[in-house]
């Protein structure tokens, strides 16, 4: 590389005006961990931690689910997830049960009392999720979705 190209390659710094290749990871980080402290202060007093009310997402939106897809689909390893089933079911949040078919195989299923939660949770958040997004103008927090929405699920998934 040469010294002129070094000079005017940017580099990453993760603040406002950031040029680099990496910028937009950075704010992408940088709000990630925002949101997620919202979030952490909203499930707080419910007794539970993100990890948990990850899975209690995926158990309201697909139903009982196996523990390695809700492995894969809350980005967790195999152990994380048996901690995290095991912490909702001492809570009374989830339980697991056979799949029909498979002996190995478990399911997990929401109970009662973590739908209860999770519409607890619900209630909780409209107020901090306000705040989080109070800097936003009028249209500013559904383009904003809208633009998440295309980086996360691309349309035709390159990554």
């Amino acid at each position: 590389m040469t010294a002129d190209a070094r000079r005017t390659t940017a580099h990453a710094t993760g603040r406002p005006g950031d040029e680099s290749p990496f910028a937009l990871g950075l704010l992408l980080r940088r709000a990630h961990w925002r949101a997620a402290a919202v979030m952490t202060e909203v499930l707080r007093p419910l007794g539970v931690e993100l990890r948990h009310f990850a899975v209690l997402i995926v158990l309201m939106d697909r139903g009982p689910t196996v523990q390695r897809d809700l492995a894969a689909e809350t980005g967790s390893d195999k152990a994380g997830i048996m901690r995290v089933v095991d912490d909702l079911e001492r809570k009374g949040l989830a339980v697991r049960k056979s799949v029909p078919g498979d002996r190995r195989a478990r399911a997990v299923e929401i109970t009662p009392r973590g739908r209860e939660l999770f519409e607890a949770a619900h209630v909780a958040a409209e107020p901090l999720a306000e705040r989080l997004a109070a800097g936003l103008g009028a249209g500013d927090r559904e383009r904003l979705a809208e633009l998440l929405t295309r980086i996360a699920y691309p349309a035709d998934d390159e990554m």
